[in-house]
Order: structure tokens, then C-alpha cells, then sequence
């Protein structure tokens, strides 16, 4: 299963986006891919103000360009995430588009990035958006496969639950800042792959040093061994990663994780004084 991640700048100009996101998908199937994946928010800046500016229903232009690019070019499209349009309220939304162009999965963001790092990052995702309440994974041809997005990657339950519904690698479009990114961003995708014994792919914007929030970049994808296959630095490019899913199984039986768990033991009680 060949893989492109695509780590395009994202500036003010919606349609200009859509364009390179779409320009940048066209060069990457020329080399062969089954999948391009594109960054967290790739349409809209990464600023409260813009998301519902930027927002759109279902169908919406962003949506409908990549449909669209899917059938065209025979390649599933993980669409990063746009602002979703719905009841009144905004979502950060990934959509995923078959082959054919059809819409496979749609994946709202279950945990909204609200932190306050002392001497770093503060950020409340909440003043504008709205949660998600969907554990997302979908079939293709190679297996299933699991969706989050951002900072849903540091919830280990979530993960957990798309491994046990038989993902056998996470798509994760994101954009983690110049607080978080150093700190914890290798380390979180090769923890998850490591736990669950899976890939584990992760797709930033760029860097824009220049920006209100900068993305740290350095897209990854990562083996179940914990192995890193390819990482970006911050510079605009396009990443290839061939998955040879058949290590999914071969790391879950020779490191048997998964099937050794305790799930008799995994819950909390009362404990009795003496």
C-alpha cells in the first residue's frame, strides 16, 4: 500500500488551497500511490477567527474538488480536515473519498485542542468548535484502516478502540505547534504504532514562521515495530511510504500485545480498607 503525504503551506486564499492541495494529489499519483494524504485544516488557516468563515456544509467546495480528484485519478483521498458546517455549530472534519470518488468516512474531531502551556502554546479550540462523538475507521481493499485527527492522537483509548475494530494503520491529519511538536510528536506516532502494532501516519501543513500558528510540519509515518519509514522537517514537500500491512500480522505474532491483554483487570474498583 503506497502512501503520499502531502505537506503544503496553507495561506488566506481558500481556492488557492484547494488548488495546491489538488496540484500537489496529481503529482503525487503519478508515482504509483494507493492514498494521498493531506494536513489538519489544509483549506483554512489554523485560527479560531477563520474557522467558520471558512466553513462549509457537506459538498462544500473542498469536499467536491477532492470527490472528485479521487475518481478521476483512482487513488482514496484521506482529506485532511476543513471547518464543517452543521446545526449551527462547527466541526474540524476529515473526509475520505474511495477510488470512485464516494465518500468512505467523515471522522469530527473527538478532542478539541484547548491547552495552555506555561512559556509556550495556548490555544481553546472549544471558543469555536464543537466535538465530535465517533470512533471512525473504514474498509478498503487492503484491510481496514482508522481516522483521528491532531490531538486526538494522545488518547490511547481511541486508538485502542479503531485497533480492536481491526485497523491496521491510523491516518492522522494534524498540525502540532512549535510547543508541542518537539516535545511530543515522534514520540506519540511511534507510541501508538507500538501499542496497537500498527502504522501510524501522521500529515502536518508546512512551517509558516511567519504565521499566527505554526505548524511544526514533520509528517511521519511510522511501522508497528515503532520503526520510523520517512519524516519530513518543516519545508513544503511530498512524502512516500510503501506499507507492507503483512508486518501488521507478523508483529502481532511474534509480540503477542494485543491478544496477552487482561480486560478482566482493566477497571477501576473500590478498594476496601484493611
Amino acid at each position: 500500500m503506497k502512501i503520499a503525504l502531502i505537506q503544503m503551506p496553507v495561506g488566506a486564499d481558500k481556492e488557492a488551497n484547494i488548488e495546491a492541495a489538488c496540484r500537489k494529489i496529481r503529482e503525487a499519483a503519478g508515482h504509483g500511490i494507493d492514498f494521498a494524504v493531506l494536513p489538519e485544516m489544509f483549506c483554512c488557516p489554523y485560527e479560531n477567527d477563520c474557522f467558520r468563515a471558512y466553513g462549509e456544509a457537506d459538498g462544500g467546495a473542498a469536499q467536491a474538488a477532492l470527490a472528485a480528484l479521487a475518481a478521476e485519478l483512482g487513488i482514496y483521498i484521506v482529506g485532511g480536515s476543513v471547518p464543517e458546517l452543521a446545526d449551527g455549530k462547527v466541526y474540524n472534519t476529515s473526509y475520505v473519498y474511495s477510488r470512485r470518488g464516494s465518500l468512505l468516512a467523515k471522522h469530527r474531531k473527538v478532542h478539541l485542542f484547548d491547552i495552555d502551556v506555561e512559556g509556550g502554546q495556548r490555544f481553546m479550540e472549544s471558543d469555536t468548535l464543537s466535538p465530535g462523538g465517533s470512533v471512525t475507521t473504514f474498509e478498503t481493499e487492503f484491510g481496514i484502516m482508522g481516522l483521528c485527527i491532531c490531538f486526538d492522537l494522545r488518547f490511547e483509548e481511541l486508538a485502542r478502540c479503531m485497533c480492536l475494530r481491526g485497523a491496521r494503520c491510523i491516518f492522522v491529519p494534524a498540525a502540532f505547534n512549535m510547543t508541542t511538536g518537539p516535545a511530543h510528536w515522534e514520540l506519540l506516532f511511534r507510541q501508538r504504532a507500538v501499542d496497537n502494532q500498527c502504522f501510524t501516519v501522521g500529515v502536518s501543513p508546512a512551517r509558516d514562521e511567519g504565521a499566527s500558528y505554526v505548524a511544526y510540519g514533520n509528517s511521519i509515518a511510522v511501522g508497528p515495530w515503532g520503526d520510523v519509514l520517512c519524516r519530513a522537517g518543516g519545508e513544503e514537500t511530498i512524502l512516500f511510504a510503501d506499507l507492507d500491512l503483512t508486518r501488521v500480522d507478523s508483529v502481532r505474532r511474534q509480540l503477542p500485545v494485543l491478544s496477552a491483554r487482561r480486560t478482566d483487570l482493566y477497571e477501576i474498583r473500590e478498594v476496601s480498607g484493611a
